[in-house]
């Protein structure tokens, strides 16, 4: 349903086991998913081991659901990610492992010999394999990801946990992406970073070829791994995070941002009492420089094209546009937004988390346009952007570079997404949780670039996850399939359910009950039904 806001409380923390369910579904005619296929989703499920807690929501062990249609159905099933670290975890009956909020310290009860061994394995960190982020897919093989080299191999129709790969064993990489992008042929895309151990301190962006997977399941995907280019970090000791990255038909689109990594604070951090969090600063006073890569060559555009100081999580799209790169992300003028996830202030009422983040930037959904044919002579302080309908400008300067300011689209949205079969093409819309009062989303909305309007849905004390389009079979204009979206609620009354809407009118047109409990998730992709067989 469509209707105006209602502040509602924060939802209830609760604890998940390993579950299968059938949905009790409702109008459940629904031609996109009348085919068949999963939607899998990914997040943190379990806040405490034992009488130990993790600090921060993006610790939680990782806990996978999936809905599954099949003729008229839905199935639910969820299973926690049985990763090194879950292992580990359980059988210790204690958090031993550390996470992005929360570091572990021996017990002070071991032997010296013992403890000293653990102070220096943490020198040079070996990361948690507690992949809560996403779901990706390599060849035709699923993994749970997260943002550091390891990956853990999953059956999307079990849940199962097949196994753990270390993408340093294929690439020469300590940490890469949960956001990879995917062609029309079925390639994979992906960014990751080379910090330690792998020679001069780079950016990697790197292909994994449709065809990888292989057909005895006993090898995997990433052996066939192709390195498309490197690029030097622009301060050794200071190397930009990133999230996510935009692609084109022909470019990949890299924001080095002033929110960064730093690599002394990460070496030490475990004897500071610092949590890898911590290791994570934004500097204000910064610039921003974009690259944009020429996908099939590896080549940099030898411009230099820079804005200024953001903070950006997710890309929404990018495309090329007469002689222009226009890409799509959600920026921050800070880097606030991890700490409201510190489950000490999640837990907070409404009005006192209200008071204490008053000064929380909110999200910007902003368009910036390169131009790629630069004429030399053109007047220094001309705006060199030529697409109609945007106010996105591209500024030359005295020594040749391009200052890029954006056209603000929306404010208020995160964890967007698109129809994706228009994804490296020029689109009209886009969908996403509204961000506004509380870091968990209590509405998702749609928005018209063109007309710059949005419509939202929204139901008193109910939390949406991230809204997933899946397109009509045979659909021809963008907005024609539906939107997914698991939704839970603070109000008892209320079970969980799967929610559909139309993706034209936002109008909800089914949903489908959970009978057990749902826990609020990050990211995931849907499968159809011939690609999970």
């Amino acid at each position: 349903m469509c209707s105006e806001i209602e502040n509602s409380t924060t939802p209830q923390w609760t604890f998940w086991l390993d579950c299968f369910h059938k949905a009790s579904v409702l109008r459940m005619d629904l031609k996109p998913i009348n085919s068949g296929g999963t939607l899998l989703r990914n997040g943190p499920g379990l806040f405490s081991v034992g009488n130990s807690e993790y600090n921060h929501w993006f610790d939680g062990l990782s806990l996978i659901h999936s809905f599954t249609f099949s003729n008229g159905e839905v199935t639910y099933r969820s299973k926690f990610l049985k990763s090194d670290t879950y292992k580990r975890n359980i059988k210790a009956d204690k958090i031993v492992v550390s996470e992005f909020g929360t570091m572990i310290y021996p017990d002070p009860c071991k032997n010296i010999f013992s403890r000293a061994f653990t102070h220096l394995q943490n020198v040079i960190p070996d990361f948690t394999d507690n992949n809560l982020i996403n779901i990706i897919r390599y060849g035709q093989d699923y993994y749970a990801s997260s943002e550091v080299n390891y990956i853990n191999q999953i059956d999307p129709n079990t849940l199962e946990t097949i196994g753990r790969i270390n993408y340093r064993n294929h690439i020469a990489l300590n940490l890469a992406t949960a956001h990879p992008h995917y062609d029309e042929e079925g390639n994979t895309y992906n960014m990751g970073t080379a910090i330690i151990g792998f020679g001069q301190p780079k950016y990697m962006i790197f292909k994994v070829p449709a065809d990888a997977s292989d057909k005895n399941h006993k090898k995997p995907a990433l052996r066939k791994v192709q390195q498309i280019c490197s690029i030097p970090f622009r301060s050794s000791l200071f190397p930009s995070y990133f999230h996510s990255f935009g692609m084109t038909e022909n470019y990949i689109v890299f924001v080095e941002q002033s929110f960064k990594l730093d690599i002394v604070k990460l070496a030490t951090a475990y004897f500071r009492g610092v949590n890898w969090g911590g290791c994570l600063k934004f500097d204000q006073d910064d610039i921003t420089y974009f690259h944009i890569i020429n996908r099939k060559t590896g080549k940099e555009i030898s411009t230099r094209f820079h804005a200024d100081a953001l903070v950006v999580f997710h890309h929404i799209n990018a495309y090329e546009d007469d002689g222009h790169v226009v890409f799509d992300l959600i920026s921050y003028k800070d880097s606030n937004l991890y700490n409201m996830f510190y489950l000490e202030n999640i837990k907070k009422e409404t009005s006192n988390f209200i008071q204490s983040h008053k000064s929380f930037s909110p999200p910007s959904c902003q368009r910036f346009v390169i131009p790629l044919n630069i004429n030399k002579e053109s007047p220094r302080g001309s705006n060199l952007v030529t697409l109609a309908g945007t106010t996105a400008q591209a500024i030359l300067q005295e020594d040749g570079s391009i200052y890029c300011q954006p056209d603000t689209l929306f404010i208020g949205l995160e964890l967007p997404g698109i129809n994706y079969k228009f994804n490296t093409k020029k689109y009209r819309y886009f969908y996403g949780s509204r961000l506004e009062w509380s870091p968990h989303p209590n509405k998702i909305a749609k928005f018209d670039i063109i007309e710059r309007k949005h419509v939202e849905w929204v139901q008193k004390n109910c939390y949406p996850s991230e809204p997933v389009f899946v397109a009509s079979p045979g659909a021809v204009e963008e907005d024609d399939g539906v939107i997914l979206s698991s939704v839970v609620s603070s109000d008892p009354s209320i079970s969980p359910f799967m929610l559909v809407l139309d993706a034209k009118t936002f109008e909800e047109i089914a949903r489908a009950s959970i009978p057990t409990t749902v826990h609020m998730d990050l990211h995931g992709l849907f499968i159809p039904a011939a690609d999970s067989s």
